[in-house]
């Protein structure tokens, strides 16, 4: 080796930055040191500001509406399982569910849930399930022979309906034994009236004693 030979390692030696040299360079200006005052500051949007009147996002109208609890899936058309399929990374004859589309690559997230569309061609005799489908992509795979079963969109299946009760009977009628039982209400019928009279009996007595004394 010669001393004209000898050279750092790689990476071991840097150029030195260019600053100050035009905006075309990239640090041109304040040559990277950034600025004082108000652009210093985080949360300051000077290009919103237009002199205090009313700014243009403000002026603008609003349009549309965004449901806050709305669900974002996964989309899957036909035309790519079927191509999957062809390419031997899924498997047709087993069931075709959502880990499946994961491990073969064909969904990266599967977020809410696996929304199956119906675009493409499906000619090979699937079982899928998943999250969601279209109407069109369930008559698709359906015309294949196949299956497909969404977890969104079936009707709930209804409760069997309690069994109804059995209408009262009408009560028997009153038998020769039960009479007796019927002439309670005349004996306190009597009970009320006499002890009406009592304090009328006690009143007069309460008159006759009054001359006496």
């Amino acid at each position: 080796m010669k001393l004209n030979e000898l050279r750092d390692n790689p990476g071991a030696t840097k150029r030195a930055k260019r600053v100050g040299r035009g905006p075309g360079s990239g640090r041109g200006g304040t040559s990277g040191r950034g600025q004082k005052g108000q652009k210093s500051r985080s949360g300051v949007a000077i290009k919103g500001f237009e002199g205090g009147q009313m700014p243009l996002y403000q002026r603008l109208p609003k349009r549309g509406f965004v449901k806050p609890n709305r669900r974002a899936y996964a989309v899957v058309n036909l035309g790519l399982i079927q191509k999957f399929v062809d390419e031997g990374k899924i498997d047709a004859a087993a069931p075709i569910t959502e880990e499946v589309l994961m491990k073969s690559g064909l969904v990266r997230r599967r977020r809410d849930g696996v929304r199956v569309l119906a675009k493409g061609a499906v000619t090979s005799k699937l079982d899928i399930a998943v999250t969601g489908a279209s109407q069109a992509a369930a008559d698709a795979v359906a015309k294949a022979g196949g299956t497909l079963k969404a977890a969104i969109g079936e009707k709930p299946k209804k409760a069997d309906a309690a069994p109804k009760a059995a209408p009262a009977k009408a009560a028997a009628p009153a038998s020769e034994d039960a009479a007796p039982a019927q002439e309670a209400p005349e004996e306190s019928d009597a009970a009320e009236e006499s002890a009406q009279e009592a304090p009328d009996a006690v009143e007069a007595e309460s008159e006759e004693q009054k001359p006496a004394q």
